[in-house]
């Protein structure tokens, strides 16, 4: 069912991503997936939001791995079309980061992307 989400929404969910999501679901009562969505603003043109949600909308396109619930309205899609969303936990400290071939330029936070 991975592959076939992935295929149909042009996102993927790394191993990493999908098991800190399901552990921060976990560990929040009443919520049940990350919404990712991309807006206007940020230092590069375009920023990357997470929210912990506890319900879906209509035009939600969910992905669901290893007990991780995503979701991306179809607004932000094609923005993140190709993209991979990661979680990184390294000496610099522990983030989420979205790898997207589309964007040519992005701030030192990884947040903020220009098209």
């Amino acid at each position: 069912m991975d592959a076939i989400m992935s295929e149909m929404t042009g996102v993927t969910v790394s191993d990493a991503a999908a098991r800190r999501i399901a552990a921060i679901l976990k560990s929040e009562p009443g919520k049940t997936a990350l919404r990712v969505s991309v807006e206007g603003g940020g230092c590069s043109g375009f920023s990357y939001k997470y929210d912990l949600v506890d319900s879906e909308s209509e035009d939600d396109i969910v992905i669901e791995k290893h007990g991780a619930r995503i979701l991306i309205d179809t607004v932000s899609l094609p923005y993140m079309d190709g993209s991979e969303i990661d979680f990184i936990d390294d000496l610099m400290g522990q983030s989420f980061q979205i790898r997207n071939p589309h964007a040519v330029a992005s701030c030192g936070c990884g947040t903020s992307f220009s098209i």
